[in-house]
């Protein structure tokens, strides 16, 4: 609700509202016993999950399996407690794989651990800026191309554990790794095939025919007691890395010096923009599976305190983790606290049970990230933008090729800056002035909301809601929609969206649009288009997304949507 004086005007409100933590919001409101309870069986499902994976994900780094079990510990801890959204998880993702193993392999852990403390103040300067409405505008294509490369390099960096490969070092480029493995071919070792491949199979199993199952752990678990039953000889977290401290480290601070923070900025501000983006994309997925909205520029500042101090414990950089923050609504997960829990079980497993991480099997590890990598992957994202116009695909190709071929950092400036040249390119070819139009919405805080528009709502049916579009939906206001369901409406029966001043719609803006009609579809609410323009429409048909039974409704004006939409109400 809007802020008003004591003459009824609206007021613009506290800048620091933006800022408030999700936690202390949700405990204003009241936390009850239940609350807690639910909140603490999803923070320990949710730990469950993150502890093989948080080993998995450091080793795959470059480093030792402790430091993704410091980092879920305290990043995860903190970027609940501080962060803008209400059910996100956080913690060390496959997303850092490349850009960490680079930096230590280059620079050393020392070097990470500064890189890391960088990159948490870069993005403490980005929320107290307000530059996370800018941050999340990362074109769709970029985003995908980057992240499928990611995906193929930590596929690829799995093949020596996978297969118990006997390589005294594994080559550094892609290029180079496969004829490597080919050369090692001779090597393979069947303990490593029927661990790693068993692994596989169990988790894939349980996936499907069990999903609620903890399949991860289970899999690294029954592994681990295979290996030490049968007497394996297959590396084990104890044989190559001497086993799990049982304890967290104390902060130390990292050697500084202008030449070293100049060397590192690069790979500081690649870490940041990763941390950023997919903070502020879990923070999404998580919107539209409760219905809430989060505070992107507070979730900066969060993943900010939360990457300096896991700097200072020696942890790696960590942002809002996807999957595991689904994993959380789905366990039921109502606030933070849930988040905290999570990471208070994991230092729990570090206190008491840390010793028995010694007999994990690498092996089974490899099994468990060449899931992630999987997943990561989004084949189905990646397939379905091939059959965007070209622009888009060479965006996405050079993106993905770029960053399995030469370097992420190069990749994301590359995919941005040919993602903003399409984007001209286009604009000119539309040739359409507009006044008054600003592609970038200011975010508000939980203490006001912006009152609805009234003069197109004047013939509504009850049970019809209508909201305007303007401007391009291009890569930079593809989030407009989504914001849409976060203004108050109560889920109409038909939501209509007016697009007669949209003259251009690219990947990204049909992958925003895509998002919201299946959102509306999942709470029973029918989507009415009107007044579609000629490069939209061809647009929205070229990526599969015309009329049709299970298509898009497209009407010629409001009072045509309208009339389509009585019927609908009528019948609910």
């Amino acid at each position: 609700m809007a802020m008003r004086d004591v003459f009824g005007a609206e007021t613009r409100p506290p800048t620091w509202h933006l800022f408030i933590p999700k936690l202390v919001t949700i405990l204003r409101q009241g936390y009850s016993a239940a609350d807690f309870r639910a909140d603490s069986i999803a923070g320990l499902t949710v730990a469950i999950v993150a502890l093989p994976l948080a080993m998995a994900l450091a080793i795959a780094s470059g480093a030792t399996p402790d430091k993704g079990l410091i980092t879920v510990v305290v990043a995860g801890l903190l970027i609940s407690a501080l962060g803008g959204s209400r059910v996100q998880i956080g913690g060390p993702t496959g997303a850092f794989v490349v850009v960490v193993f680079n930096v230590i392999q280059t620079h050393g852990y020392d070097g990470l651990v500064l890189a890391t403390l960088m990159a948490g103040i870069m993005l403490l300067v980005a929320g107290f800026a307000r530059l996370g409405t800018w941050i999340k505008y990362i074109p769709e294509p970029v985003v995908t191309g980057f992240t499928a490369g990611i995906a193929v390099i930590i596929f690829t960096s799995q093949i020596k554990d996978l297969f118990g490969l006997d390589m005294a070092q594994v080559p550094a480029e892609f290029l180079e790794k496969w004829p490597a493995f080919w050369e090692a071919r001779g090597t393979v070792s069947p303990a490593a095939l029927v661990v790693s491949f068993g692994a596989l199979a169990l988790i894939l199993a349980l996936r499907r025919y069990a999903p609620k199952w903890p399949a991860f752990l289970l899999a690294v678990t029954l592994s681990s007691v295979a290996v030490w039953l049968f007497a394996l000889p297959l590396d084990t977290i104890g044989s190559v890395f001497g086993g799990i401290p049982s304890t967290l480290p104390a902060p130390q601070f990292p050697e500084v010096s202008l030449e070293r923070v100049a060397t590192l900025l690069p790979s500081a501000f690649t870490i940041a923009f990763l941390a950023g983006v997919e903070s502020l994309l879990s923070a999404v997925v998580a919107d539209g599976m409760t219905g809430g909205r989060h505070r992107s520029n507070c979730e900066l500042v969060a993943e900010g305190v939360a990457n300096t101090a896991s700097a200072l414990f020696g942890g790696l950089p960590a942002t809002g983790a996807i999957a595991r923050t689904a994993t959380n609504v789905r366990s039921g997960a109502r606030s933070p606290v849930a988040g905290i829990m999570h990471a208070v079980f994991v230092l729990a497993f570090m206190l008491v049970a840390a010793p028995l991480a010694a007999y994990v099997p690498l092996a089974s590890l490899a099994a468990v990230l060449v899931v992630v990598a999987w997943n990561m992957s989004e084949i189905d994202k990646f397939r379905h933008l091939m059959s965007a116009p070209i622009g888009d695909r060479v965006v996405l190709l050079v993106t993905f090729a770029l960053t399995v071929l030469v370097d992420l950092t190069v990749a994301i400036e590359v995919g941005v800056v040919l993602a903003a040249i399409l984007f001209m390119h286009r604009m000119a070819e539309v040739v359409t002035v507009q006044h008054g139009f600003s592609p970038i919405e200011g975010e508000v805080d939980d203490f006001s909301r912006p009152a609805a528009r009234a003069d197109q709502r004047a013939d509504l049916p009850e049970g019809v809601e209508v909201f305007q579009l303007r401007g391009p939906l291009f890569f930079g206001a593809a989030s407009t929609l989504m914001e849409v369901l976060d203004r108050g409406w109560q889920h109409p029966r038909v939501f209509i969206v007016r697009m007669r001043e949209v003259p251009l719609i690219d990947a990204s803006g049909v992958g925003a649009l895509r998002d919201f009609v299946r959102r509306c579809r999942s709470h029973g609410t029918t989507v009415i288009l009107t007044g579609v323009q000629e490069q939209p429409r061809q647009m929205l048909a070229q990526m599969g997304y015309g009329a049709g039974p299970d298509g898009l409704i497209f009407a010629a004006d409001l009072h045509a949507a309208i009339e389509a939409a009585r019927p609908l109400v009528a019948g609910r």
